[in-house]
């Protein structure tokens, strides 16, 4: 399966964000790409780095807008997209939300952000209620895919879940960068924790890891920090962690293609799914085990 990914950087105008969007969707698609995914809140700025209630005017219904513009592309090009959107569930109720558009257009399904940070230039716990759907693939016409969204990256919980479900391949679209502060050791760090992590969910559940993030620098509203730079590296591994494909931090539309039936060779020779002691997990339902 041939997989196209957008890596990009986004201004205030959400009109032209989305033009450019569209016209790298159609780039990949006539090269041959059949599921393509974007980063995480992908039609704007990453507007978490400030809490201001005018923010929610930027959310959308579901369907909606979004869903009618880029499930117009998909049919006409003939290709699964994935979304991230600022879901407006409700009056006072947001999600931060991935939406999976089949290649006729339709909605496949939808999953809402699990896991909420709420950390220095990343409050999203002001703007998002945490997602109440679980960890449940969504199936379409290139497989069943396990859609998550970044903060999920870090939690081995949610691929396990995912890949339990099904999920013939784990997809993360991403918003996460340096913080101008930190020094280059710690930047590493981070980016190396960041991309070790993902790799360790394609390993530990024998599934292709399709990781997309934002890049470029978005100013800080406030002024009270340097803002964020994205840092792009977005990233395709194989079921054994391996490297498809490694961005840098530059823009980047690119095709990888994925070979679904690896999956299966991988967990023939690590059966992880036959050894595991489900009989022993129970406590990992606890908040902490006294």
């Amino acid at each position: 399966m041939k997989v196209g990914i957008i890596q990009q950087a986004n201004s205030a105008d959400i009109t032209d964000n989305i033009h450019k969007l569209k016209e790298k969707i159609r780039q990949l698609a006539n090269s041959g790409a059949e599921l393509i995914v974007m980063q995480e809140l992908h039609n704007g700025l990453y507007f978490c780095q400030t809490e201001d209630t005018e923010v929610f005017d930027q959310a959308e219904t579901i369907p909606g807008h979004s869903t009618d513009t880029f499930g117009e592309l998909a049919k006409e090009l003939g290709v699964v997209i994935v979304l991230s959107l600022f879901e407006k569930r409700a009056a006072g109720l947001y999600h931060n939300t991935a939406v999976v558009l089949e290649k006729d257009g339709s909605i496949a399904g939808i999953y809402r952000k699990m896991h909420i940070p709420d950390d220095p230039a990343y409050y999203e716990k002001f703007y998002f209620t945490p997602g109440d759907l679980g960890f449940n693939p969504i199936d379409t016409s290139v497989g069943r895919l396990g859609v998550l969204v970044c903060w999920d990256q870090w939690y081995p919980e949610a691929a396990r879940m995912m890949a339990l479900s099904g999920a013939e391949m784990l997809i993360y679209p991403t918003a996460i960068g340096w913080e101008s502060s930190d020094s280059d050791e710690e930047k590493q760090r981070q980016l190396e924790a960041w991309i070790t992590v993902q790799r360790g969910h394609a390993i530990a559940n024998g599934v292709p890891v399709i990781s997309v993030n934002r890049t470029g620098h978005e100013t800080d509203p406030s002024g009270q920090t340097n803002g964020i730079q994205f840092w792009g590296n977005s990233f395709i591994c194989g079921p054994q962690g391996e490297f498809i494909f490694k961005a840098d931090e530059n823009e980047i539309t690119h095709i990888v293609e994925i070979d679904k039936k690896r999956t299966e060779n991988v967990r023939r020779w690590w059966p992880f799914f036959r050894d595991r002691r489900i009989d022993e997990y129970g406590e990992l339902t606890k908040r902490w085990i006294d």
